[in-house]
């Protein structure tokens, strides 16, 4: 009786329930999607600002394109960083750093991570600003979040995006790239709130902006554990770390090789 009367009592107080969004594969059951899905963000914490991006957002057709026909993890290490232009990223990443070694040097005694590795990832990412992408971040993620392919993952990536528009960090007309990154060096949603750096000190933190964006690549290496000191190259300490910052193993060779040429 008196394990029951305590069951009872712990199923009352506990907080309702709320049950996880059905995913779909077509744009046909996205608008019934993101009603459901308003119930678990508002349970996790997204305010008004946040619920109104949601229910404007669109189905992202092109992200679902994208995310279907991804081809870095069928390329050779050669043929990624030929076509990723490697050589012209080593060239224009050490005139970057020459001229703003300062810059540089804080960010690896801040972070104890390389600005070649650093560099070599703005560059690999965004051609050092060049292009940040021009989906609507919003509408990205929730398509990914709603698509049953890996919906678990990106339903984090999207709540968390929510979150940054009730706390100004974005918008709900953002721009980023076909899975909802952001920035310089291309942040998923989550990842900026969990390792987002306001490196130039105004109070604010805007992806957009390279010193905070670098600061916040910096700072997510670190958190991974960056060992400073050890080396990166496949087989050493820190090229585990690289592997955290993205899935294809030819996207982690890479950053690692050009780091070590932007730093030498």
């Amino acid at each position: 009786m008196l394990r029951s009367l305590i069951l009872a009592t712990t199923v009352a107080l506990s907080p309702a329930v709320v049950a996880a969004a059905t995913c779909g594969n077509t744009s046909a059951g996205f608008g019934t999607w993101k009603k459901q899905f308003a119930a678990e963000a508002k349970a996790a914490g997204v305010k008004s600002k946040g619920l109104a991006a949601l229910a404007g957002a669109k189905y992202a057709t092109s992200t679902i394109k994208a995310d279907r026909n991804q081809k870095s993890f069928k390329l050779s290490l050669n043929k990624f960083m030929e076509l990723r232009g490697a050589n012209t990223i080593v060239a224009q990443g050490r005139k970057r750093k020459a001229r703003n070694p300062g810059f540089y040097n804080s960010l690896e005694k801040r972070f104890g991570v390389p600005a070649g590795v650093v560099i070599a990832i703005h560059g690999m990412e965004t051609g050092f600003g060049g292009f940040m992408g021009n989906s609507n971040v919003v509408s990205a993620i929730t398509t990914l979040a709603y698509d049953c392919r890996r919906s678990e993952f990106f339903s984090v990536h999207a709540l968390a995006a929510l979150k940054l528009v009730d706390r100004g960090v974005i918008s709900a007309n953002s721009k980023g790239a076909k899975h909802g990154e952001l920035g310089h060096t291309q942040f998923l949603p989550g990842n900026v709130g969990k390792y987002g750096v306001d490196g130039n000190g105004d109070g604010r933190l805007d992806m957009n902006n390279a010193v905070d964006a670098l600061s916040s690549t910096a700072n997510f290496l670190r958190k991974k554990g960056w060992q400073p000191g050890k080396g990166y190259q496949k087989g050493q300490p820190n090229f585990r770390v690289i592997q955290e910052w993205n899935a294809a193993g030819v996207y982690q060779q890479a950053i690692a090789i050009m780091g070590a040429k932007i730093d030498g």
